[in-house]
């Protein structure tokens, strides 16, 4: 068997997300079908991890086995032709059979951009959130430093029927993702985070049964960098953070929090209190996906 790495860029607007779901189209079941119309056989594709519905990303990695001798470049090209205009596979390789996209991520990091422009561009309504009021972005910058580090994250993580949310459109679907039923042999069963790793593969008991894991720790993720940048001459605010692994909606509840910030409805030093209520309630709601893009994996 051989297995392959993708390097993939998709708008994720038309997509109910990276995973699988049932009846509606996701990145996933887009690049599963390709493959299987391609190499004429069934195809599982890994990716380094779910990006939400209507989250783009500029390098997804991703990998899938095979047994068919088709040459890294000819593959390249036939996804290409294969795949909507929306899906693009920059790259393909093959690599060990012991290389896993999601299990061996080290860290990922995602930007967010905000666009303050009194109108926005028809060509970039699709990437940002048009934000066209007054936002502080040397108090946005304090309150973003102060993720930096190893915290639990359950103030930023999705919660059923968070009230507050709707105030801004398009708000994080906090539906519990679909699993496999399989459990372990397809990643680490819902109680366990993205972030453990391999030691979750292939463990717990036989029948998919979940590991039993402290619900504190699983909530814990490590932030490396976490920064506010600033695009002056394209009326342009951009949250980039790497870190080790995110929960669903994190970031885009950060950015929502670090928004609030910026308008004075809280102070920088707010972060900290919120991450250590564990509280959802105290954040702010949830950014619209559309400007969230996965910038960078590595491994």
């Amino acid at each position: 068997m051989r297995n392959l790495r993708l390097l993939i860029a998709y708008d994720g607007t038309d997509f109910h997300g990276w995973q699988r779901q049932p009846n509606a189209p996701t990145v996933q079941e887009c690049l599963e079908s390709a493959i299987e119309r391609i190499l004429d056989e069934k195809a599982r594709v890994y990716g380094s991890g779910r990006t939400d519905a209507g989250v783009h990303a500029v390098n997804q990695v991703a990998n899938f086995k095979t047994d068919r001798p088709i040459p890294c470049e000819n593959l390249l090209k036939a996804l290409n032709d294969a795949l909507t205009p929306t899906v693009r596979i920059k790259d393909v390789r093959e690599v060990s059979r012991q290389f896993h996209a999601r299990y061996d991520v080290r860290s990922k990091t995602y930007r967010y951009r905000i666009l303050q422009a009194a109108v926005c561009s028809p060509f970039l309504w699709r990437f940002v959130w048009h934000y066209p009021f007054p936002l502080d972005a040397e108090r946005m910058a304090q309150a973003a430093e102060l993720f930096e580090g190893e915290h639990d994250f359950t103030s930023f993580a999705a919660a059923e029927g968070r009230a507050g949310e709707e105030n801004y459109p398009n708000a994080c679907d906090d539906r519990e993702e679909p699993r496999m039923a399989e459990g372990a042999r397809h990643g680490p069963p819902p109680c366990v985070p993205e972030s453990f790793g391999r030691q979750a593969e292939g463990s717990g008991p036989q029948g998919g049964v979940p590991l039993r894991v402290n619900i504190e720790t699983a909530m814990v993720r490590k932030i490396f960098t976490s920064r506010i940048l600033r695009r002056p001459r394209r009326s342009m605010l951009i949250y980039e953070v790497t870190g080790q692994g995110f929960l669903h909606c994190m970031v885009r509840n950060m950015v929502g929090t670090l928004v609030e910030v910026g308008r004075g409805k809280l102070e920088p030093r707010d972060i900290i209190r919120i991450l250590n209520a564990r509280d959802r309630s105290l954040a702010g709601p949830t950014a619209p996906a559309q400007g969230l893009c996965l910038v960078r994996v590595e491994y």
